[in-house]
């Protein structure tokens, strides 16, 4: 076999070109996952924070601003905060009760936290008017909003 030195530079540059498009293929493969892996662990996070403002509401506070409730979102502050760290302050536990109560349909919460971020909701559960808050959530939902953007738009 004789090769002659430009055939082999083809050569190279056709492997070459096909090693480009394989790199290319993979990245594309590995930010795919990254994407799904974030979006399933903020919808994780999400359903979190309302299962617990749900469970703190409902079988603690029996919906009810006592003056207990201070003291019990203080003790269960402390304890979860000892065990799990930074990240379950007493606000942290007022934004999941406050979630919890703004957003009573568990079934709203699932579809919507496959697209809105936590940090949406935070947003959202400060509007008091219902009307509005369900108006900034759909534009969210369909215009792909950030929470910045949400937040110049209010």
């Amino acid at each position: 076999m004789n090769y002659h030195i430009c055939d082999i530079f083809v050569f190279m540059e056709k492997e070459i070109q096909k090693n480009n498009n394989l790199i290319e293929e993979i990245k594309g493969f590995i930010n795919e996952a990254k994407e799904t892996v974030a979006i399933t662990a903020n919808s994780a996070l999400t359903i979190l924070y309302w299962n617990i403002g749900h469970r703190i509401n409902n079988e603690i506070l029996q919906n009810k601003r006592a003056d207990y409730g201070q003291q019990i979102i203080r003790a269960l502050s402390k304890r979860l905060t000892e065990e799990f760290g930074k990240g379950w302050s007493e606000k942290q536990l007022r934004h999941c009760l406050r979630f919890a109560e703004t957003f009573q349909e568990k079934e709203i919460v699932y579809a919507l936290s496959r697209q809105l971020t936590w940090t949406h909701f935070r947003t959202l559960i400060y509007i008091e008017n219902e009307l509005s808050r369900e108006f900034y959530a759909e534009m969210c939902r369909l215009e792909g909003w950030t929470t910045r953007v949400l937040n110049e738009n209010i």
